[in-house]
This record gives C-alpha cells, sequence and structure tokens, in this order.
C-alpha cells in the first residue's frame, strides 16, 4: 500500500499540494499518495489524528491551522518553535514532529529560483502576522544587511520585532518614507482581499525584488504597484509554495525533488 500524506486546511479545494507532491513522487519514484482534507474550523485536532489513525505518514498544514498544529506536535524543530507555527508534521511511531519549511521555501525561491542574494541587502517584510512572523529567522539566516518590519499597526510589528531578539527595525508604514530597500516581501494578506498596504513611493532600491508571498491569476495588487515604482523584479508566491513542499518531501521521504520542472508546468498552466 502507497504511504499516505495529506494537506489539511479550511478551505483547501483550491491547494495546489496534491499536484505537486504527485509530480515530486514521479520524478524521485516514490509509492506514496497525497490528498486534500477539509477540516472543520473547529476539528484540526480530530481530523490530523483521524487521518493519522488511519495510516497517514504525514500531512501539509494550511490556514487557519498552523497555530493549532505547532500545539498538537509533540516533537518541534528550531525554525517551527522560532516561527511558533507548524505547516508539516510527521508521524512516525508515538512522536508527532512539526516543522515548518515555509521561510526556507521563500529563501529558495528568492536567491535559487530568481537569482537574488539576500545577503548584504536591504530587506523589508510587509506585516507583521503568522506569514511573517514564519520567515524572519531563515530571512535573519541569510545575513542581510538590515531587515526592517513594517506594519498598519506599530505596536504589533515592534512585539513580533521584540519576540526575535530586538535585532529587527520595526515601523509603521508612514515612517518608511525616505528609505529604500533592494528586497520588498508582502507578507500581508492585503492581495488576497485585493488591496494594497499603504506604502509609501519610493521604496525599491535600483535593481530591486519585489516579491508577493501570495500568488494566483494575474498581478497581485502589490506586485502592480510596484511595478509602476519601477521595481527590475517582481514575483508571486507560487515558486515559494512549490519550495517549502519540496523541503516538506525532503522531512518525509529523505529526497529532495527538482523543483524547477515541477514550477515551470504550474506557470505554464496558469497557476
Amino acid at each position: 500500500m502507497p504511504d499516505q500524506y495529506a494537506v489539511i486546511g479550511n478551505p483547501v479545494a483550491h491547494s495546489k499540494s496534491p499536484q505537486i507532491h504527485a509530480e515530486f513522487a514521479r520524478q524521485t519514484g516514490q509509492d506514496l499518495t497525497y490528498e486534500r482534507l477539509l477540516a472543520p474550523i473547529d476539528g484540526f485536532t480530530a481530523t490530523a489524528a483521524a487521518f493519522r489513525a488511519r495510516g497517514g505518514r504525514g500531512a501539509n498544514v494550511t490556514l487557519p491551522f498552523k497555530g493549532e498544529a505547532f500545539g498538537y506536535a509533540t516533537s518541534l524543530s528550531e525554525r517551527a518553535r522560532a516561527a511558533q507555527a507548524v505547516n508539516t508534521l510527521s508521524f512516525e511511531d508515538d512522536t508527532i514532529f512539526g516543522d515548518n519549511t515555509d521561510g526556507a521555501g521563500l529563501v529558495s525561491d528568492v536567491t535559487r529560483n530568481l537569482g537574488c542574494a539576500i545577503a548584504a541587502r536591504r530587506v523589508l517584510l510587509l506585516g507583521a502576522g503568522g506569514a511573517a512572523r514564519g520567515v524572519i529567522e531563515p530571512l535573519r539566516g541569510q545575513q542581510p544587511a538590515c531587515l526592517v518590519l513594517a506594519n498598519r499597526t506599530l505596536a504589533k510589528a515592534q512585539q513580533l520585532a521584540q519576540s526575535f531578539g530586538g535585532a529587527i527595525e520595526a515601523l509603521s508604514y508612514a515612517a518608511l518614507a525616505g528609505r529604500q530597500f533592494d528586497v520588498v516581501i508582502n507578507a500581508t494578506s492585503a492581495s488576497l482581499a485585493g488591496s494594497l498596504p499603504p506604502l509609501p513611493p519610493g521604496l525599491f532600491a535600483e535593481g530591486a525584488l519585489a516579491y508577493d508571498m501570495m500568488y494566483g491569476k494575474g498581478e497581485t495588487p502589490f506586485l502592480a504597484f510596484a511595478r509602476g515604482e519601477g521595481a527590475a523584479t517582481r514575483a508571486d508566491g507560487l515558486g515559494m509554495l512549490v519550495e517549502q513542499a519540496a523541503e516538506s518531501f525532503l522531512i518525509w521521504r529523505g529526497l529532495r525533488p527538482d523543483t524547477a520542472p515541477v514550477l515551470k508546468r504550474l506557470r505554464q498552466a496558469g497557476a
């Protein structure tokens, strides 16, 4: 019987994870199945436990359950502890291992797929929610010249920055006026609502990358803003999705798949 994996979320019907992991399995010759599991808003633990009980070997966790998955795990990676969220669960005997591959996925997409160095660059991270928290430690690990966290509510940005030891500068959006950055990452959910954080003009330095962690059909409002502001490179979060999935696959199967053909296929399909 093939090993069973799944993605758990609400909603989850839109998830491209089954397609991605099916491609990974074919590429690496792994015998596995991967399904979508829609969990009730108040039923993540029951859904995960039922899947594990019927032989599930691991699961990806998407919105809104990454915080609950953090509490559900009995063992945690350091990057999951830093993010205080889990997007990858591995079931082994009595252990439920929780990891967070989001930040690693982002860094891989930016540095490898897009060819943009983060080291010694000025990095701006927009938002102070779970998406931002999940990528801070991997971004810091790249040793940027500076990492600035900006949010609509300054106090929330300051609180998040302090939770990482205070080595991150926290600002309101208005306080960004006059500053320039080499890498600007949108970790807010504004694009999902078709809106844009209230950003001042002039944020993008010459040759800058604008990166939206959201993805979907067409250009996001943030990327449209970045294009109008002259950002040299613009990218959505589809590459991050594929790269974080590859990191999960490595945790589960001990093999790292080649992400390039999978990402190319998704792009061609209009993902």
